[in-house]
Order: structure tokens, then C-alpha cells, then sequence
């Protein structure tokens, strides 16, 4: 073989090489880019679920005021000769 078909023979393994190295590049692009809307996703939703618990622990504060609220009336009720109807559950 001459040094012509020698350095054909080269470069045609340098393309190859290339095409490959190119192609396993781009597919772990892509596991990368999945990987970071995976991670986006979770952190919407972390911030979703903080949001309603916070919105849970207000709600539970004004539903214990409200009962609160409720047994006092019922008592002043009780206090002025009324009756409180039984509670049907």
C-alpha cells in the first residue's frame, strides 16, 4: 500500500470515529436534558406541596378560632335560657 491509500484509509477512520463520538455525545445530551426537566418538574412540585401545607396549617387555625367561636355563642345561648339542638353526627 502507498502512502495515498494509507492516509484514505486514515481519514475515512477519522470520520467514523468522529461520526460515533458525535452520536454518543448527543445521546447523552439528551439523558441530560431529561434529567434537568425531571429536576425542574420535582422542584414545581416540592413547591406546590409547601404552598398547601401552608395553606392546610391556615385553614386549621381558622377552623379551631371558628370552633372555638361556636362553644362560646353555644354557651352564651345556654346563658340566656336557650337549648343547643342536638348535633345530627
Amino acid at each position: 500500500m502507498d502512502a495515498t491509500t494509507i492516509g484514505a484509509i486514515l481519514a475515512c477512520v477519522g470520520v467514523v470515529s468522529g461520526s460515533v463520538v458525535t452520536f454518543l455525545g448527543k445521546r447523552g445530551e439528551g439523558k441530560n436534558s431529561l434529567t434537568d426537566q425531571l429536576q425542574e418538574e420535582l422542584n414545581t412540585e416540592r413547591a406546590e406541596r409547601k404552598a398547601a401545607q401552608a395553606e392546610v396549617a391556615v385553614l386549621g387555625k381558622s377552623r379551631r378560632k371558628d370552633l372555638i367561636r361556636m362553644t362560646q355563642l353555644e354557651i352564651e345561648i345556654i346563658k340566656l335560657g336557650g337549648t343547643i339542638p342536638d348535633d345530627p353526627d
